[in-house]
């Protein structure tokens, strides 16, 4: 059984930091794909950044040069820092993965284990 736990989200004045956690178990963060994905109210889900086995790493361009993905394997984990917060960051925040690799580009449908969410809120 997979689970994906999240945690780390708040509740941030406009240039803040936060970092995300997201602890795995039933999985192992050394294979297949991890991402970070996030949703605003009515708009879709949309890829953050991911992680492929190696520790390759590809991010949104809304992301880029701000945000940063990264994962311990030793704790089975995967971590977003954002730094440079803006309002539009603003959302629910979800850890997902897959057994297989990563795609150029992250899709909500091409993952197969997805977390509860943790809310990230930029004011």
């Amino acid at each position: 059984h997979v689970q994906l736990v999240e945690s780390g989200g708040g509740s941030v004045q406009a240039g803040g930091s936060l970092r995300l956690s997201c602890v795995v178990s039933g999985f192992t963060t050394d294979s297949g794909c991890m991402g970070w994905f996030r949703q605003a109210p009515g708009k879709e889900r949309e890829g953050v950044a991911g992680i492929d086995r190696e520790g390759s790493t590809s991010y949104a361009h809304t992301a880029k040069g701000r945000f940063i993905i990264f994962k311990e394997n030793a704790k089975n984990s995967l971590y977003l820092q954002m730094n440079s917060l803006k309002p539009e960051d603003t959302g629910m925040y979800y850890c997902a993965a897959t057994p297989w690799v990563c795609k150029d580009e992250l899709s909500a449908p091409d993952f197969s284990y997805w977390g509860q969410g943790t809310q990230v809120t930029v004011s």
